[in-house]
């Protein structure tokens, strides 16, 4: 009788031995599975907040739109596109724009202005943030403008790293008539660089058909100050009137010629009660 129980007893070790073999087996693998996945999630990171990106220069092709399509912002269709070569996926750019500044000072007016009415029907909005494309032709290659337009309000401050990861521009922006909209762009550059140190820096003042409207002596104060923080985070700055489509496209091909080393440059203008345009 002790024979047979002890029989049963070893064969249950046996099993139990077994189990845990095949138990301790499969969590090594799970193991190395998962460091796997976490080496390639390291190198993710690493890439994407690594050296900036650097783009090809773009160089004039027979079956291009004329040069004067970047002059004009004139789009022509991805139909358009097949028609002339192009397959639906080859010489696309994609470029990422992030908005970011106090609520009410026209940032989406001013991204309306730019990809159009059509455009502005296909945004895709969620709270804190909308999204709007715009995709034209740049000298034989497809460029296609992906724009994140920050809401202004506090609660909105959890979307900055997503709109400023990858970006290859950041246009802070605020209202010429309005000073602590101003002020409060110091805020919003040091939250964005938090993710992201790499991406172009513009400062753009918006609603210059009214700032035109103020006592000389305030424009010129706010000229001073505007220059001053842009110089300060060393970056382009731009008077613009989405009203009356002042520097909105030239802000856009400002950016293309910066990136691509494209052969259109920027006049400076400094004189007070004009579009200011300092670099």
């Amino acid at each position: 009788m002790s024979k047979i129980v002890h029989e049963k007893m070893t064969q249950l070790c046996v099993k139990i031995a077994h189990g845990n073999s095949i138990k301790w087996s499969i969590l090594g693998r799970v193991t190395v599975v998962k460091q796997f996945f976490h080496f390639i999630w390291d190198r993710i990171l690493a890439c994407s907040i690594g050296k900036p990106a650097r783009y090809r220069r773009l160089t004039y092709r027979s079956c291009s739109p004329p040069p004067e399509a970047i002059e004009t912002g004139v789009e022509t269709s991805l139909e358009a596109a097949s028609c002339r070569g192009f397959s639906k996926d080859s010489d696309l750019v994609s470029l990422k724009i992030s908005l970011l500044g106090d609520c009410q000072i026209g940032k989406t007016s001013f991204v309306i202005k730019y990809v159009g009415d059509e455009q502005e029907k296909k945004c895709l909005e969620m709270t804190g943030l909308s999204l709007m494309d715009k995709t034209l032709f740049v000298q034989g290659a497809r460029i296609s403008f992906s724009i994140w337009d920050v809401a202004g309000d506090s609660s909105s401050l959890d979307h900055v790293p997503i709109a400023c990861k990858d970006a290859v521009a950041i246009l802070f922006m605020f209202d010429l008539t309005s000073r602590c909209t101003l002020n409060n762009v110091v805020e919003w550059y040091n939250q964005a660089r938090k993710w992201n140190q790499t991406a172009i820096p513009i400062l753009i003042g918006t609603k210059f058909d009214d700032f035109v409207q103020l006592p000389p002596n305030l424009q010129w104060t706010i000229v001073t100050q505007a220059r001053a923080y842009a110089k300060a985070m060393k970056a382009t700055l731009f008077f613009s009137s989405s009203k009356h489509n002042i520097n909105v496209n030239k802000i856009f091909k400002f950016i293309m010629a910066k990136l691509f080393n494209l052969p259109w440059t920027v006049e400076r203008n400094l004189t007070v009660g004009e579009p200011i345009i300092d670099f």
